[in-house]
């Protein structure tokens, strides 16, 4: 297909949300119709394909002008997203409410057909986009878009709602200094990083925390212990502790909070554990925060409403040019395009000699090693 046969196009937004979703949609919505393109969001992940009948208005909402006008600040998507329902893991109930999975990648593509949607701008996280690298080998024209908090995905200096997370979380250090040294309390925030500890590091440096605790390494919760009664020796009576959920003892395991079918295992717990641990090592009060799902939530910032603009109109450049089996990537100061089996071939975590680490370090913050 040359990209002056395509007329219509499809948008989704799969995994977590994450802010500046909106802005994404916006911008690949814009970019089309200013080439006569029409532009089509799927709702909820491929779900608005794969299960129209849930929907009273259809599957596919038509983003004119009128429907992307003022979204650019808004967090969430407009459009829905959904964490379940991988099209190659399909769950599929029987009658007997046992639940099996099939693969609906070809009916999928059918159904882009029969919508005559010539293209797909997927935005995702890894799981998305190495769905959609599967959807590209199978002949649709995709074109993905790196978004997570987390900061994991490789290929990509940054993805967009990372740096909101960040100052999110740094914001919620700066009020728990105060608190936790009106009350001479040890206070452990927990914050999302299932297997890369971006958000724990950047926020924990950034805010000033006297531990950090990422899942590239191993605490030992004595060290942990030790740092804190090192403080209260030299005249600091409260402590903050930095958790990302995906952080593990040394020798042990992350902690899974909840197993359901067709859904990625939900992390949590390890800030109440690593908490009660220090209670018992230290004596002191402990208290735990779980930032969670406040850190998707809310406006974007400038630095990500940016980078999500110029990632929506470049999946919409990238498409005009001919691309496919491409994602977006920033690789300062341009957007580039990598293929989308390489950007998903492996997670990018933290390098343990990275700067942001090293600097830590310097500064006196234990790592729990």
């Amino acid at each position: 297909m040359s990209h002056s046969s395509i007329k219509k196009i499809a948008v989704c937004t799969g995994g977590g949300d994450a802010p500046g979703l909106n802005a994404v949609i916006r911008a690949a919505s814009l970019a089309a119709l200013n080439l006569g393109w029409e532009c089509y969001g799927i709702r909820d992940g491929f779900n608005g394909l794969l299960l129209p009948e849930q929907y009273i208005e259809g599957g596919l909402i038509r983003l004119t002008r009128e429907r992307v006008r003022g979204i650019t600040h808004l967090g969430g998507t407009i459009i829905g997203t959904t964490n379940r329902n991988s099209p190659l893991e399909f769950p599929i109930t029987d009658g007997d409410g046992t639940i099996h999975y099939i693969d609906r990648s070809d009916e999928l593509i059918r159904m882009f057909r029969m919508h005559h949607l010539d293209a797909l701008i997927s935005i995702g996280g890894d799981g998305s986009l190495a769905i959609a690298s599967i959807l590209a080998q199978k002949g649709l024209r995709v074109i993905g878009v790196p978004k997570t908090i987390d900061n994991d995905l490789d290929r990509t200096v940054v993805t967009f709602g990372f740096e909101t997370a960040v100052a999110f979380a740094t914001d919620c250090l700066d009020r728990l200094h105060s608190t936790a040294a009106s009350h001479g309390r040890v206070m452990v925030v927990e914050v999302m990083g299932r297997y890369a500890g971006w958000i724990a590091l950047n926020a924990g440096v950034s805010g000033s925390a006297d531990v950090i605790l990422i899942p590239e390494i191993p605490y030992d919760i004595q060290k942990v212990a030790d740092k804190i009664k090192e403080r209260e020796e030299r005249g600091n009576n409260f402590s903050i502790v930095m958790v990302a959920e995906g952080a593990h003892a040394k020798g042990g395991t992350t902690m899974i909070k909840e197993k359901t079918v067709g859904h990625a295992e939900r992390l949590g717990g390890v800030g109440e554990k690593v908490a009660r641990d220090l209670t018992e090592l230290t004596g002191k009060e402990t208290r735990t925060v779980v930032l969670g799902h406040l850190l998707r939530g809310g406006s974007p910032n400038a630095y990500d409403r940016l980078i999500a603009l110029r990632f929506g109109a470049a999946a919409v450049r990238a498409l005009h040019e001919g691309q496919s089996g491409i994602m977006v990537a920033l690789d300062p100061p341009t957007v580039n395009y990598v293929p989308l089996d390489e950007a998903t071939r492996r997670m990018k975590s933290v390098p343990l000699d990275c700067d942001t680490i090293l600097t830590g370090r310097d500064l006196g913050i234990c790592f729990g090693d």
